[in-house]
């Protein structure tokens, strides 16, 4: 499927060979090639001794361990809750409305800790945070099913999900930092793995409860263990605030900036031709680039986001963690018309310009477009909510709505697999095509016919089409990298990207917090799943009309310029 939750966020394809898809230049994709071509005071260590080059090889591999457990990590939380929903349920003494509030604690703990991880990483380094949140990942889901209650089970949920939250956000930076010329490929390992592990969560759960003595309570701690193995990897990496493969001067830092998007300003590079500073730094070279977002976390469904979709002169999308989900925004974008001859970048891995030359227009800010006042902007704010709110809903009650129609509880985690693995190549094939649409709208529409179809064959035959009805609603929440690959498109400089990513996820996870609440409260008062499932199909109408005009062929600094000299 296509997870908040996307970043999302499945996942970015692998680069193809000298492409670096994600971080918006076209160069060749290794340092020593870099070099050749002649980068302007590139600082390639040709010299370093034999015990310095091999511990930096061991290191990079710790850190290519550390984000697939990691990624693995990032939603078996939420989807092995939903595979074992009854059990926790009656073993809690559970009401509806409550099992509502804890599937809509995910986008709300998202909205709340996501925006405390660039204040972490600036201060104890990305690595740090994201051994931390491993840590916090491992302690509530070993203790939540112990917990003696249903608030002890809320609390142990919350600190699990706040874990997800800031490694959901930091990720896509440590990819920016340590492998900026190979962004595309690694955002693309540890998006798979991250909805391998959704997928594998929501399939295993029931078989492993079953295999552990069937009680739900080991079924839902056994997940505890493998993040508790995310842990290892970057125990070693603490202590390094600055570490990164790519700083000029051979300084791994990058700078020494604990972002991992170090000021380039004065300072050429391999990493500078790359964009490793942040979100989409311009290649030196002429002619079109390549305009991809890493959605990096993966949005709701744990399915990456669009990448190397499109081509865009003159602007890199936004990679990294645009808000409180990680998840970045893919796509292509008009041009752009600025020109960056620096990048720094916050911890968020999101860059902003030093040394920018921009044409910025009446009634635009230097630092960016006042987003509030696009209707474009709003749109693309309710559609991402709206699509989120939908993800939610499935991750937490499909698994139960099939086992309520007499399907048996392992097939009902085998079928919410399903949902979200098919996710995994829509989310390559569907930034592709929007890129090459001058309107979206077609597939907007599309998707939420597919989704409308499905909720209608769950209320009419939920147990005689099941597999049918996860197909088509696993189509339907490929909305995520839609959502991401909208928020490339929707903005012609890299300022606008940001802040149109921003105010899109932080909108629009506010936006989606009431529904699996919602959903909860209607299932416990009305005895059955007919009116939250008239609720799921009414708000894919909505989601439908702002998908269409998020889909509109104009950009959110246009729509600023024009309402800032009315």
């Amino acid at each position: 499927m296509a997870s908040e939750e996307s970043p999302t966020m499945a996942s970015a394809p692998p680069a193809s060979a000298g492409t670096d898809t994600a971080g918006g230049t076209s160069v060749a994709t290794s340092m020593d090639a870099a070099a050749s071509v002649g980068t302007a005071g590139a600082s390639v260590v040709t010299g370093a001794a034999p015990g310095r080059a091999s511990t930096r090889a061991w290191t990079t591999r710790l850190v290519v361990v550390g984000l697939v457990l990691s990624a693995l990590n990032l939603r078996p939380a939420i989807t092995s809750f939903g595979a074992l929903l009854e059990e926790v349920r009656d073993g809690l003494g559970m009401s509806g409305t409550v099992a509502g509030l804890l599937t809509s604690a995910p986008p709300l703990c998202f909205a709340v800790f996501g925006v405390m991880a660039p204040r972490l990483a600036r201060r104890f380094g990305p690595g740090a945070v994201v051994c931390a949140g491993m840590a916090a990942i491992a302690a509530g889901l070993a203790v939540r099913p112990y917990a003696g209650g249903t608030a002890g089970f809320l609390a142990a949920s919350a600190l699990a999900l706040m874990g997800i939250a800031v490694s959901n956000v930091l990720m896509p930076v440590i990819v920016k930092r340590w492998f900026p010329d190979r962004v595309g490929s690694m955002t693309g390992l540890y998006s798979m793995a991250l909805a391998l592990g959704t997928s594998l969560a929501a399939a295993a759960t029931v078989p492993m409860a079953d295999a552990l003595g069937g009680h739900w309570q080991s079924g839902l701690a056994v997940w505890a263990v493998l993040a508790a193995a995310a842990v290892l990897p970057w125990l070693p990496l603490v202590g390094a605030r600055g570490t990164g493969r790519a700083g000029a001067g051979g300084d791994p830092s990058g700078a020494g900036d604990p972002s991992g998007a170090g000021d380039r300003s004065g300072a050429e590079g391999p990493s500078r031709a790359r964009g490793a500073s942040g979100a989409g730094d311009l290649a030196r070279a002429g002619g079109p680039l390549r305009a991809g977002g890493a959605s990096g976390a993966g949005g709701p469904s744990g399915s990456g986001g669009a990448s190397g979709a499109g081509v865009t002169p003159g602007v890199g999308a936004a990679s990294g963690a645009g808000g409180p989900s990680g998840a970045a925004p893919g796509g292509g974008a008009a041009p752009d018309r600025s020109v960056a001859s620096s990048g720094t970048g916050d911890a968020s891995g999101v860059g902003t310009r030093s040394g920018v030359r921009a044409e910025n227009g009446p009634g635009r800010a230097p630092d960016g477009p006042r987003i509030a006042r696009s209707r474009t902007a709003w749109a693309l704010a309710v559609f991402f909510g709206l699509q989120a709110t939908a993800a939610y809903i499935t991750m937490g009650w499909m698994a139960q709505i099939f086992r309520d129609a007499g399907v048996p509880a392992g097939t009902a985690g085998l079928l919410l697999a399903v949902t979200m693995a098919i996710g995994v190549p829509l989310s390559i094939v569907i930034p592709r095509v929007a890129t090459r649409l001058s309107h979206q709208g077609p597939i907007v529409v599309a998707i939420g016919l597919c989704g409308l179809a499905g909720y209608a064959g769950l209320y009419l035959a939920p147990a005689g089409g099941a597999w049918a009805w996860a197909l088509l609603l696993g189509i339907s929440n490929c909305a995520f990298p839609l959502a991401l690959t909208l928020v490339g498109m929707r903005s012609r400089t890299a300022a606008g990207v940001v802040r149109l990513s921003a105010f899109a996820q932080s909108t629009g996870y506010l936006i989606s917090i009431p529904g699996p609440l919602l959903v909860g409260v209607l299932y416990q008062h009305s005895g059955g799943w007919g009116l939250p499932l008239a609720l799921m199909a009414v708000l894919m109408v909505p989601q439908i009309v702002m998908g269409v005009l998020a889909g509109r062929d104009r950009t959110v600094e246009d729509e600023c310029e024009v309402r800032g000299a009315d």
